[in-house]
């Protein structure tokens, strides 16, 4: 079951690609456990700028393996421990100091969705489909879920993806906020190529300040006077010294990652 979740790594790039293709990928609670614990080893990481996200072979993923529900998931403490697992894989994936790239091609259902969601920029082929069809055996999203999907696409999206339980196209997809871009299926590829390589070019510290500022904001609380100064103080970076540096002398920068 170690494989069923990949992690590896090129350069400052790492991928996960959830890899159970003769089940879409479909997640079982071992594979949410792995999915976190490959989380966890990329956030100890020093040297990363972006983590791509993906899955094996025709799916992104297809949703939970609900074959193991009547023994993984038979109580409410039972539901509880999974959810939890879930979560921390989730949460862990979107709260990852680095950006997160979701390359999607094929399903992306329920499960698979949740971790989609969880990445900064989701690209999808044009053929590629989506939905969280949960109504139909019964399963409710948790409040830790739910509030990830509203805070994306809304309260009246969200409640309409999850009351109707439709599968839909990656047009429709986009036009919800579910999706950043949507490309033709023999571009996906080259295209999530060429936006990791603009991210990889950026500065990391600033990569990781755009993140921080942008969760922080959907907390209602004022802003304190240390978290506003902490905007301004990013000029003492060794980034922003790097990067105008650079833009003076006409040439590419280099950044130092601090």
């Amino acid at each position: 079951m170690q494989d069923a979740v990949l992690l590896t790594r090129d350069g400052p790039v790492a991928t996960i690609a959830l890899n159970r293709p003769d089940r879409l990928n479909a997640l079982d609670l071992a594979m949410w456990r792995r999915l976190g614990d490959a989380v966890a080893e990329l956030g100890r990481a020093t040297d990363l700028r972006c983590v791509r996200v993906t899955g094996s072979g025709e799916a992104f993923a297809a949703g939970a393996d609900l074959a193991e529900f009547p023994t993984r998931r038979a109580s409410r403490a039972d539901a509880e421990v999974y959810g939890t697992v879930m979560v921390t894989a989730l949460h862990g994936l979107r709260d990852l100091a680095v950006p997160t790239v979701a390359e999607i091609r094929g399903p992306c259902i329920g499960a698979g969705l949740e971790i989609a969601i969880m990445c900064d920029l989701r690209l999808a082929a044009a053929s590629s489909r989506f939905g969280v069809p949960i109504q139909r055996v019964g399963v409710v999203m948790p409040y830790p879920e739910l509030a990830e999907l509203i805070g994306l696409v809304g309260r009246a999206t969200a409640l309409e993806i999850l009351l109707e339980g439709r599968v839909f196209d990656a047009a429709e997809a986009a036009r919800k906020g579910l999706v950043t871009r949507v490309l033709p299926d023999a571009e996906l590829a080259s295209e999530t190529a060429a936006a990791i390589a603009r991210i990889v070019e950026g500065a990391p510290s600033a990569h990781r300040l755009h993140k921080k500022f942008a969760r922080r904001l959907l907390d209602p609380r004022p802003l304190g006077r240390e978290e506003l100064a902490e905007c301004y103080g990013a000029v003492e970076s060794g980034d922003y010294r790097a990067g105008i540096e650079a833009f003076l002398a006409k040439r590419k920068p280099v950044f130092p990652g601090r």
